[in-house]
């Protein structure tokens, strides 16, 4: 005998429309709920307690120093008028369309599409933009400022090419303090560049007891035979050797040499820390340096060193997908509850299986670098060993999911001709499996590539390490 279709019916109310209405009107969602429309209900009710409730955190944030609800709301408006009286309005709305919705699920013939859900969705939008701080115009008039450092990611060969350098440094003694006969200028050399320092002897600056500083001995410099046109740094030797660029008024002392190559500069014996060892008459330098390119362009070492590391990134990113594809196909097989469903023992299997992959997966690759770092040390096998973990989790859950969506003809086909388990994996699943497999993989490296950039910054090698 046939039987029959018949389409479901829809679960009569609990309630009247206006019964609804009115529960509604009391408690959002609860008309829906009474009309048996649960997650229609549970989704309108918590939609309301989420925006009120997160309406009601950014009121006290405008207004952190007022108390009382009015007086918080009333803050808060004045401040964010369009905001606050814009999710208010908004909210106002919602619960009133929530009351004819009750109305409308508890009728015979209910009606009511997904349009409120769209209010929803729009106070959730509002909300959102304030909360993140979303600021058009900042973006638009402050974007000038970010073109220097843009410039530089779009165009970065001032620093990937460098040329040699030669630097002419000419020197003078000065001697500290002046004590006895002070050291004389040296003499000029024809064709070579030299300073001469007026006095030969002083004070160097220091600190006195209420950690103020004093000005040493002020100092005048005339150079000669230096390159024409062309910036002079002036840089101080102390006794023990130590050289540092001498800084007057918080400002690096350098000057340009006129057409002939000569300058002349005023400043102030430095502050120096002197070592225990250094008493009596100390003999210091002031140099003049000069300091020019030379040659052809050529890589500079933060070129050479980043692209090294680049390549060790793309790399530790494939070596970490081949290994997670290898120990990822196997436990994926065991992860497919369409092929271990046969027993309470394979199904047991299925199921922890799935659990330890949910587990692992959970676990941030930043992590798992951490641990692997305490076992193998900084580097790129960290970072490997780390990749590797996630991946075998990922992928084992991409691959068991493919395997689970099959079509089931070709396993029913070669299980009709008698072949075992073994050989039904091998010539019915495994021919399915290639496309997404492939696919998978494909896309776990590029996730590899860019994870490791990540995990390089606490120690798992690649580009991470110079970024960090």
């Amino acid at each position: 005998m046939t039987k029959l279709y018949k389409p479901e019916q829809p679960r009569s109310s609990l309630v009247t429309g206006p019964v609804a209405a009115f529960a509604s009107c009391i408690i959002p969602g609860l008309g829906q709920l009474l009309a048996l429309q649960i997650w229609r209900g549970l989704l309108v009710l918590g939609s309301m307690a989420s925006i009120l409730g997160l309406l009601a955190w950014r009121a006290v944030a405008l207004a952190p120093r007022e108390t009382g609800l009015l007086a918080i709301f009333s803050k808060a408006l004045a401040r964010r008028p369009f905001f606050i009286g814009g999710v208010l309005l908004g909210a106002l709305i919602l619960w009133l369309w929530n009351v004819w919705d009750a109305y409308q699920q508890a009728e015979p013939q209910r009606r009511g599409g997904v349009a409120i859900f769209a209010l929803i969705l729009f106070l959730f939008f509002t909300l959102g933009w304030q909360i993140s701080e979303i600021n058009l115009y900042k973006a638009v008039t402050e974007l000038p400022d970010v073109w220097p450092l843009l410039s530089k990611v779009l165009w970065p060969w001032e620093a990937a090419v460098t040329r040699d350098t030669e630097t002419v440094i000419a020197t003078a003694p000065i001697q500290i303090p002046c004590e006895g006969s002070a050291p004389e200028s040296p003499a000029p050399i024809a064709g070579q560049p030299y300073i001469i320092a007026a006095p030969t002897c002083g004070e160097l600056s220091y600190m006195d007891e209420n950690n103020d500083l004093v000005m040493g001995t002020p100092l005048h410099l005339e150079g000669e035979g230096f390159a024409p046109n062309m910036k002079t740094q002036i840089y101080w030797k102390d006794s023990v050797g130590q050289e540092f660029h001498v800084r007057y008024q918080g400002e690096y002392v350098d000057v340009q040499t006129d057409s002939v190559g000569e300058f002349e500069v005023d400043l102030v014996m430095p502050y120096r820390l002197q070592p225990p060892s250094a008493k009596g008459v100390q003999l210091h330098e002031v140099q003049a340096r000069q300091v020019s390119e030379v040659g052809g362009l050529k890589p500079s070492e933060p070129l050479l060193l980043s692209v090294e590391r680049m390549i060790e990134t793309i790399f530790l990113g494939m070596m970490a997908t081949v290994f997670g594809i290898v120990f990822a196909i196997p436990v994926s097989f065991l992860a497919a509850k369409n092929l271990m469903s046969g027993s309470k023992l394979t199904l047991s299997v299925y199921y922890l299986t799935r659990t330890i992959l949910n587990i692992i997966r959970s676990i941030e690759p930043l992590i798992w670098v951490i641990i692997a770092a305490q076992w193998v040390g900084l580097g790129p096998f960290a970072g490997i060993i780390a990749l590797t973990v996630h991946s075998i989790a990922a992928l084992s859950k991409l691959y068991s999911e493919a395997i689970e969506g099959i079509n089931t003809g070709p396993i029913e086909a070669i299980e009709a001709t008698g072949a075992t388990r073994l050989q039904m994996i091998m010539y019915a699943v495994i021919p399915q499996m290639i496309p997404p497999f492939v696919s998978f993989s494909i896309y776990r490296w590029d996730i590899n590539v860019r994870m490791s950039t990540i995990i390089g910054l606490v120690g798992g090698g690649g580009i991470g390490f110079l970024l960090i």
